[in-house]
């Protein structure tokens, strides 16, 4: 069921005429520049200074992409901010931190496809998560 989400949640995005879900625009306020973690390269900081930069570091790389539990993300991101996102989702806090889990490495490879970092960082996460990847 999770799986389901999370593809819907990709997909939901790159629909015409559609908004961005609550979870897809709490992901891309994450993700983004102006975000609460400085954009893609703070929030990959933060996962580094948390002891997870082999994670983040496979999620930017062109091969798989490792797991990353609830535990290391409250850990990375701290539990008040994992529960306002997921209030801001609509989401009960368990059900967040375990679609984010499983969101969050698919959504910062899809934003590294040449398996580095952007330029820049990036303004708008949702737009270019929904650009069909070129891999």
């Amino acid at each position: 069921m999770l799986d389901k989400l999370i593809a819907g949640a990709l997909q939901g995005i790159a629909a015409p005429g559609r908004a961005a879900s609550p979870l897809m625009q709490v992901v891309g306020s994450l993700l983004s520049n102006g975000g609460p973690c400085g954009g893609l390269a703070g929030l990959v900081q933060q996962f580094q200074r948390a002891g997870l930069g082999q994670q983040v570091a496979s999620w930017i790389s062109n091969g798989t992409n490792m797991p990353v539990s609830v535990e290391q993300l409250t850990k990375a991101l701290g539990s008040e901010r994992l529960q306002q996102m997921a209030a801001s989702a609509g989401l009960e806090p368990a059900r967040f931190g375990e679609t984010l889990a499983q969101l969050l490495p698919e959504c910062v490879d899809r934003l590294t496809p040449a398996g580095q970092m952007p330029t820049g960082g990036v303004e708008d996460p949702l737009a270019a998560l929904a650009t069909p990847l070129r891999r």
